[in-house]
């Protein structure tokens, strides 16, 4: 296939903005970028995808999400309104989760899965939790995953909170998974080792978790989402929770902590040091007003920050807007929160991470040899959008209802607006169907927790 008619927008270290130029895929990567008439002529049998003088990207990357959250849209929490983060939890997250059978999995999937597409997202890093249906669960959002032609990185949440039996489940299915001819057969999934969070689970599990994990495979965990995980690692263990995690060799450079949001400087030099990833997800953090990373300090000390969503809508340029305001009402000072700060997290340092799991070719970037995960944008700036200049326009400017076609592993997903891989009228006619009782399920079990 031969894009043509595009101003190409690299996201190279050194960022460049190409005219005049075409882009050839073959197969499932960028075989080559060039003169548009030079690639016209030198293959001139292949397909043409015409960008129609749109910007021509690499697809958005999702460092944290959670497909199981699809079903809260729109469904009240009964009695007064939670006061705090660990009333959400244990009122709205827990209970929802402990409602989803086989079907709301995979339709909760799908309809992220569509959202993804739309929004030009091309590889998310999901974190499940079905207590009532463990066995298998990764397969049925790996199969939707499959259908939808994006790549994706998948996981479940193992914790104590459903007893010693839910545990063990949720250890063996993320070894069966890891160990799947399906993540083993397939170039755009993977899997990582779950876990909830350290307040939710003993050491024995712990060392469990650790000791089932194969060898090489990182951890995927919530860390001080809330003072909550860090006051009750130091009542339960004489340590932060940064620090139990190392004692328990869960941190290192294929592990993904969550949030990071209380923890203190000892904690994010450990996490410099042990080279964990650490993801941000300002529009979750302000909505169950949980406080703001020091995602600026960790940054200089050398920790590697991502930028995900936890749950919400897969418009990455939103979660770019919110994380440079955020930043800015916090410390009441309008210059924090740079805007390379933003290009850093959620271009340079999502593509690093998601590398790790698909590491056959370079991510997030359009170049020869790279993966061709590509979006249109239509955009048309009122002033020059320049390579120095783009991370502004983006907050400013961008949005994803201009992103017209969305491309992963050189398949194209959605051309000109319509999704070609999935039926987005149907899947959302049928999540429909299932959510009465899937919210009915849901009351039954408010009351479970806490």
């Amino acid at each position: 296939m031969l894009i043509t008619n595009g101003k190409i927008i690299t996201w190279e270290k050194e960022n460049q903005i190409l005219e005049d130029q075409a882009l050839y895929i073959k197969g499932e990567l960028i075989e080559e970028i060039g003169p548009q008439d030079e690639l016209a002529a030198r293959y001139p049998e292949e397909e043409q995808l015409d960008a129609k003088g749109q910007y021509v990207m690499p697809g958005n990357i999702c460092a944290h999400t959670h497909f199981y959250g699809a079903y809260a849209r729109g469904m009240g929490i009964p009695g007064p309104p939670p006061k705090d983060f660990p009333e959400i939890l244990e009122r709205l997250w827990w209970p929802l989760d402990m409602a989803l059978d086989e079907e709301g999995v995979r339709y909760s999937a799908l309809v992220m899965l569509v959202d993804a597409i739309k929004h030009g997202t091309t590889t998310l890093i999901d974190h499940h939790a079905s207590p009532n249906f463990i066995d298998s669960s990764l397969d049925v959002i790996g199969e939707a995953l499959d259908i939808s032609g994006l790549r994706g990185v998948l996981c479940y949440e193992v914790t104590d909170r459903n007893g010693e039996a839910g545990a063990k489940a949720g250890i063996e299915e993320n070894v069966r998974f890891l160990k799947s001819d399906l993540v083993a057969g397939n170039s755009r999934l993977a899997g990582t080792f779950g876990m909830h969070a350290a307040l939710s689970i003993s050491d024995a599990t712990m060392e469990a978790c650790r000791t089932a994990a194969p060898q090489g495979t990182g951890f995927h965990i919530h860390v001080a989402e809330h003072e909550a995980d860090e006051y009750d690692s130091l009542q339960k263990y004489g340590m932060r929770v940064v620090d139990r995690l190392q004692k328990f060799d869960i941190l290192g450079p294929d592990s993904i902590v969550a949030h990071a949001i209380h923890i203190d400087g000892k904690e994010a030099a450990i996490l410099a040091e042990s080279g964990t990833w650490v993801t941000h997800q300002p529009r979750s953090n302000m909505n169950n007003a949980v406080g703001a990373a020091q995602v600026e300090s960790m940054l200089r000390m050398g920790v590697p920050v991502c930028l995900g969503t936890d749950g919400f809508s897969s418009t990455m340029w939103d979660e770019w807007k919110f994380a440079y305001m955020l930043h800015k009402v916090v410390s009441r000072d309008p210059r924090r929160m740079n805007g390379m700060d933003i290009v850093q997290m959620g271009v340079y340092n999502n593509a690093s991470l998601a590398g790790k799991f698909f590491p056959e070719a370079p991510l997030g970037v359009l170049r020869p040899g790279a993966h061709a995960d590509v979006i249109f944008v239509d955009y048309h700036p009122h002033t020059p959008l320049t390579a120095g200049n783009l991370p502004w326009q983006i907050i400013f400017g961008f949005n994803e209802s201009m992103i017209t076609t969305t491309i992963a592993a050189g398949k194209v997903l959605m051309k000109d607006g319509e999704i070609l891989t999935l039926d987005e009228a149907g899947i959302a006619a049928e999540a429909r169907a299932l959510a009465p009782a899937i919210w009915e399920r849901y009351e039954s079990y408010v009351g479970t927790y806490g």
